[in-house]
């Protein structure tokens, strides 16, 4: 009995123990967002004078349409959306296809080709700029969205095929039997079959590779050049990047939050949106 008593007060210390960490996490993420926000409605004196927490003395929503059409940001956010989209689509399609096979299949090399996309997990992106950026010229593909999203896709699948490989195993294999002697073809059993029944994995890793790609900087700066033209051609980040090194000059600072705000709220309603799929997409292999 003392012995289940002990074991019960150390598991109370450390549940209270995680909360106290998770309220400190809390609180230190949420408060630079708090700022960023309020900070885009005011002006340079309040944002470095006053309270960063006090509300507006007045509502300025000059700050966002300067952000959107001066700096550009509305340029930004949608060559963002349209790269994240294509590269998200074709990690997806292409990250869900290999750990599928990799995961109920069995041939020769199957391991090797697994531990390869593993190994990917471990390659820092910094050490391969230089040689990443000389495949890309000599492709053609340099200053172009086309290559951007490739090397978007190529970066991302490691994870997502470690990720889907370990959800894929899981699932049952007898309705995968019972739809192939139904006389569903391996194609059809794939599309028609397991990946439904993958969904929550799907919907999870979907959400994780989004906001991933989404906040990417370095892989942009390496491969889409400044220049006059180059610059139409940025993405959110890059633009951000440029309105922070302006803003010194120019003292703009609330059309720098503003955009900063552009840039933070659509993860956030993502999340929102479908954070029930991604907690249940994270647990499935677990329960099963």
């Amino acid at each position: 009995m003392a012995n289940k008593s002990e074991k019960r007060s150390s598991a109370g210390v450390l549940n209270k123990l995680s909360h106290v960490a998770l309220a400190v996490w809390a609180i230190l993420i949420i408060y630079p967002l708090i700022f960023t926000f309020l900070a885009a409605f005011k002006n340079n004196t309040e944002i470095f004078i006053g309270n960063p927490f006090a509300l507006p003395s007045h509502w300025d929503f000059n700050s966002f349409a300067r952000a959107w059409t001066e700096a550009k940001v509305g340029t930004y956010f949608l060559n963002s959306l349209i790269v994240v989209t294509c590269s998200t689509f074709g990690t997806m399609l292409l990250g869900a296809m290999a750990a599928y096979v990799l995961a109920r299949y069995e041939f020769v090399g199957n391991r090797i080709i697994y531990f390869l996309f593993v190994a990917g997990l471990a390659f820092p992106v910094y050490l391969a700029l230089t040689p990443l950026y000389i495949v890309v010229q000599e492709l053609g593909l340099l200053g172009t969205h086309t290559g951007l999203i490739l090397v978007y896709i190529a970066y991302s699948l490691p994870f997502t095929v470690f990720f889907l490989a370990a959800f894929f195993k899981t699932l049952p294999n007898a309705v995968a039997e019972a739809a192939m002697i139904d006389g569903a073809s391996h194609t059809k059993l794939f599309f028609r079959v397991m990946m439904p029944m993958a969904k929550p994995g799907l919907i999870s890793i979907t959400i994780f590779n989004i906001i991933g790609q989404w906040n990417q900087y370095v892989l942009p700066v390496s491969l889409l050049p400044g220049g006059a033209e180059g610059q139409e051609k940025w993405l959110l980040t890059q633009g951000i990047a440029n309105i922070s090194t302006a803003a010194g000059y120019q003292a703009d600072w609330p059309a720098l939050f503003a955009a900063l705000s552009i840039a933070i709220i659509p993860m956030i309603v993502v999340y929102t949106i479908f954070q029930r799929q991604i907690q249940s997409g994270l647990t499935a292999g677990a329960v099963k």
